[in-house]
């Protein structure tokens, strides 16, 4: 049980790092945009920003299929430290790269191989950790310990909006506008390099170890759409709905309270860091919750809760200008989210056998992500610019509706799980 919870702990540790260097540009945005898409309006500077957040999570189908079947055929730590070191490059070439203003278009041009980089591991950064977490757990706390998932993810969300906060504190704002938003991806590289290490001395898992050597072989797209094509389409539907919901709530929202609401970049910043700090505390709590009722439940609660609530909350929130209801409304959107962010990645795991789950979880996932999460932001800034921002309201009900049939459809994983069989 120890060995269990230090392999845990090791994972979930690395995840963060990874996801602080993959939200520290979200967190930044507001930022570093005018040095590589100067314009003078500050919407279309967020926009040409956000469209190079979305070509990132192109990539991110790209990496769950690469360094799944990687993961597949090789073992989970393999997989983890690969992800790892092209989020390292990727943070400091965004460090160091100069301004439009000193060397045009190249600027955005490295800002978006950078991101490019990043999407890529981040697209097996998933794959390998859900599976990683959900193999090295045990049967009865299976849900609680690959909640970590999303507790870590958060958590490097966290990290960089907090990290905003400390610089928006003790650093002038001229300077946190010239300079001063280099930091982030400075300190993400250094720390990737530490996870790094870390990884390399992480134990395999026995689901690895036991799945037939000739399967992990054939681990590829093609075996996973002819032998899984049912499990595949039910990744993508799952996810569709949860993950725009996500991304509207936490990446977007930041942007939507000073755009919309009217609130400084400082407030909306620490109404953003508030409620995530509270929904990172509710995944353990859900995921603990699956273990004694199942996962489905859980999951059609979201779906439930989200269509009827998704329009009332993005309405309110046009008109509040108290910072405290602001983050009361947030956070209430974000526990529902929960439903389904806590559970997620063990879900996946739960429905693919050992010798291609890696694979499995991270390739449809990612084909969502990159569809629905990915294009969050930039939906939703480009509706508002031709002036029907409440037709994004209306895409993430319609969403979150299609997720919710799939839910209702799919078997309940947590008793028919093939991590059992391994």
């Amino acid at each position: 049980m120890a060995a269990r919870i230090r392999s845990i702990i090791g994972g979930s540790a690395g995840n963060l790092v990874e996801w602080y260097d993959w939200y520290a540009y979200a967190a930044f945005t507001l930022y570093f945009a005018p040095h590589f898409f100067p314009s003078g309006d500050p919407t279309v500077e967020l926009l040409q920003a956000a469209a190079v957040f979305a070509l990132g999570f192109l990539m991110r189908p790209i990496g769950g299929w690469l360094m799944g079947v990687y993961s597949d055929r090789h073992g989970r730590k393999a997989g983890l430290t690969l992800s790892v070191t092209l989020m390292c490059a990727g943070s400091l070439l965004i460090a160091v790269t100069p301004t439009y203003e000193s060397i045009g278009v190249a600027a955005p041009a490295l800002l978006l191989l950078a991101r490019l980089m990043q999407g890529l591991s981040v697209g097996g950064e998933y794959g390998a950790s859900a599976t990683y977490l959900s193999e090295i757990a045990g049967r009865d706390r299976r849900g609680f310990f690959a909640s970590l998932q999303y507790v870590t993810l958060i958590g490097g969300q966290l990290s960089a909006l907090g990290l905003l906060l400390l610089l928006q504190q003790f650093l002038p704002r001229e300077a946190l506008d010239a300079w001063g938003w280099r930091i982030p991806f400075l300190i993400g590289g250094v720390l990737a390099i530490s996870v790094f290490w870390l990884r390399r001395g992480l134990v395999e898992t026995e689901s690895f170890h036991n799945a037939d050597p000739a399967a992990r072989r054939r681990s590829g797209f093609v075996a996973l759409i002819r032998d899984h094509p049912r499990e595949t389409a039910t990744v993508i539907a799952l996810t569709a709905g949860g993950t725009l919901a996500f991304y509207a709530y936490s990446i977007y929202m930041q942007k939507f309270l000073v755009n919309t609401s009217g609130f400084s970049r400082e407030a909306a910043s620490t109404i953003s860091a508030a409620s995530l700090f509270g929904f990172m505390l509710l995944q353990p709590v859900m995921g603990a919750l699956s273990d004694r009722i199942g996962r489905k439940p859980l999951m059609v609660g979201f779906g439930v809760l989200g269509v009827a609530f998704t329009w009332p909350i993005f309405t309110t929130l046009e008109g509040v200008r108290d910072p405290v209801t602001a983050f009361w409304i947030v956070m209430g959107a974000l526990a529902i989210v929960s439903g389904y962010s806590a559970i997620s990645g063990v879900v996946k795991a739960e429905m693919y056998p050992a010798a291609i789950r890696t694979l499995g979880v991270a390739l449809p996932y990612a084909i969502a992500n990159a569809v629905f999460g990915g294009t969050a932001e930039y939906v939703a800034l480009w509706l508002k610019g031709a002036g029907w921002e409440r037709g994004f309201y209306l895409y993430v009900t319609a969403m979150i509706g299609v997720s919710l049939i799939t839910y209702l459809l799919m078997p309940d994983t947590k008793s028919a799980s093939r991590i059992l069989e391994d």
